[in-house]
């Protein structure tokens, strides 16, 4: 009791904490936003719409609650670490992915982002066990860029305010397009940096504890 500072045993620590349940739920919201999302009409009168919208803004907004959690009460487990990204490529994949469906979003430029999304998650879950690729600034970015951008898809404001709200949406798409690929090199790039520079140590911890390779030739 009373020690929530660093000192906690991160071992000690159940998966199955505040902030993991935070991101499970976030998870939960996907189904329901994207079936929503699906039966909608891109009608400013569809309240369906609306609450489909409504739904992904409320979904993505717990990714900034239960980071705060997990950092503020040392929950940090590499579940969290792993359902984290899941949960954010879940929420904005599915409503890429209902876009295209619904004929509102080009298939490519879908294809383009998840490609991107998927690849640097699974990159992320091959290396969590050696290092933590925290998350850079254009990373940050990159998030901010497409939460705006697709929650603008989401909402029928081209039947509010017409043609310019279709040029400011392919705007952002495209912003989300670039911003997406060029930090998915760079997040590649710093990962393989890290990963020869934990070779490297390694390989010179061999040597300190082998001199000469002595060790290895008495026999």
């Amino acid at each position: 009791m009373g020690t929530h500072g660093s000192g906690v045993d991160r071992a000690r620590v159940s998966n199955w904490n505040a902030a993991n349940i935070i991101t499970v739920a976030r998870i939960l919201f996907a189904p329901a936003f994207i079936w929503l999302l699906l039966v909608s009409t891109d009608q400013a009168s569809d309240v369906t719409r609306w609450v489909a919208a409504g739904l992904f803004v409320l979904g993505m907004a717990t990714d900034g609650i239960d980071g705060f959690v997990a950092r503020r009460y040392n929950l940090v487990t590499d579940l969290g670490k792993i359902l984290d990204p899941i949960a954010d490529k879940v929420l904005t994949g599915g409503a890429l992915i209902a876009l295209s469906i619904l004929g509102e979003l080009p298939w490519w430029v879908t294809a383009l982002i998840l490609v991107r999304e998927v690849g640097i998650t699974i990159f992320r879950m091959a290396v969590i066990s050696d290092q933590v690729i925290p998350a850079s600034r254009g990373g940050k970015i990159k998030t901010v860029v497409q939460f705006v951008a697709i929650t603008a898809a989401l909402m029928p404001l081209s039947a509010l305010w017409g043609a310019p709200m279709d040029i400011v949406n392919t705007v952002l798409m495209t912003l989300v397009v670039i911003i997406t690929l060029a930090t998915g090199v760079d997040y590649l790039v710093d990962g393989v940096r890290q990963q020869r520079r934990l070779a490297a140590g390694s390989a010179s911890a061999k040597k300190v504890s082998t001199p000469g390779g002595k060790r290895r030739g008495g026999k």
